[in-house]
């Protein structure tokens, strides 16, 4: 009967950080600064990769890629979060959330895709050098990108479905600074037994998946550079691998500690930094690892930039 006289609400209350205005005006500066620098990185990696002839090969064209969903993934969060700081009443309209329910979920998953694509890359160019032309082909490289962005979709569509079957009523505030839907769920007043499977079964097709065959590239990989004599050879193998591999440790790190660790009150605060780290550090320091760790990326700005 309580269901049943549920009105649906129309928007939602986000708690952020903080009540205090000192602290979220360092908060905004913060996460401005956070924010500017990632939009920068990201578009100088895609346009720096586009004006450069010798970065146009599979590596670059997944992390050209892997910088546009970066992108994207800040930019539906950060500005959003920004006004929050700023506002006294932090709120977005049922609309709103469904929206970055959707493209949160789309791009993580695209991003996770796009990151075993290049575990594949990696995997190709080391173990199977001579055939690396052949496999890594463009159309193949288009084929692997596409396909990441297909599994995001399909997520996204998923995640959104989940969050449309849920009803609220009894309270409207997301303990978050922005709508995830796995707050909602525990948020919901109806039956979320769909949600849940849907959760589950994304996060084992999905996530589970892509860490398997980032862990088996890995070690197929780090085999073969031992079976390299020289130390340089095994230098030069393994740093083509650094980059990325500082990507998929920051990134799975904080998706761990997001959404395997229990949560208590207690650990709340902890929990909101580790999807900060999720959700605008690492779109931030993606770049910063790839131009400062890469000889090539540092040599291709160095020619822009004596062109200019």
């Amino acid at each position: 009967m309580a269901q049943s006289n549920c009105t649906q609400v129309t928007q939602f209350s986000l708690t952020g950080f903080t009540e205090d205005p000192v602290t979220q005006l360092n908060l905004f500066l913060l996460f401005l600064l956070t924010y500017l620098v990632t939009i920068m990185g990201n578009l100088g990696i895609i346009i720096l990769i586009r004006a450069s002839p010798h970065l146009h090969s599979p590596m670059y064209y997944f992390l050209s890629n892997l910088a546009f969903v970066d992108l994207c993934s800040s930019t539906i969060i950060t500005p959003k979060m920004l006004v929050d700081l700023m506002s006294e009443k932090k709120s977005i309209a049922y609309a709103g959330c469904g929206a970055q329910v959707f493209l949160f979920d789309f791009l993580g998953v695209s991003e996770s895709f796009l990151l075993v694509s290049m575990a594949y890359d990696r995997y190709v160019a080391i173990c199977h050098p001579l055939l690396y032309p052949l496999v890594m082909s463009p159309k193949c490289c288009f084929q692997l990108v596409t396909g990441s962005y297909l599994m995001g979709l399909t997520n996204g569509v998923g995640q959104t479905i989940s969050m449309s079957t849920l009803s609220f009523c009894s309270s409207s505030t997301i303990d978050l600074f922005f709508c995830d839907i796995s707050p909602l769920i525990s948020l919901s007043t109806s039956d979320t037994t769909l949600s849940h499977i849907i959760l589950t079964t994304a996060a084992s097709l999905f996530g589970v998946s892509c860490i398997l065959v980032i862990l088996l590239s890995y070690v197929a990989i780090i085999a073969t550079i031992l079976s390299i004599n020289s130390a340089e050879g095994k230098r030069k193998a393994f740093s083509t691998c650094t980059s990325h591999l500082t990507t998929v440790g920051i990134l799975y790190g904080a998706s761990f500690f997001m959404y395997l660790f229990p949560r208590s009150h207690s650990s709340r605060a902890a929990d909101k930094w580790a999807v900060v780290i999720y959700t605008m550090v690492t779109p931030m320091l993606n770049p910063l690892i790839y131009s400062l760790r890469n000889e090539e990326v540092k040599e291709a700005l160095r020619r822009l930039l004596k062109i200019k």
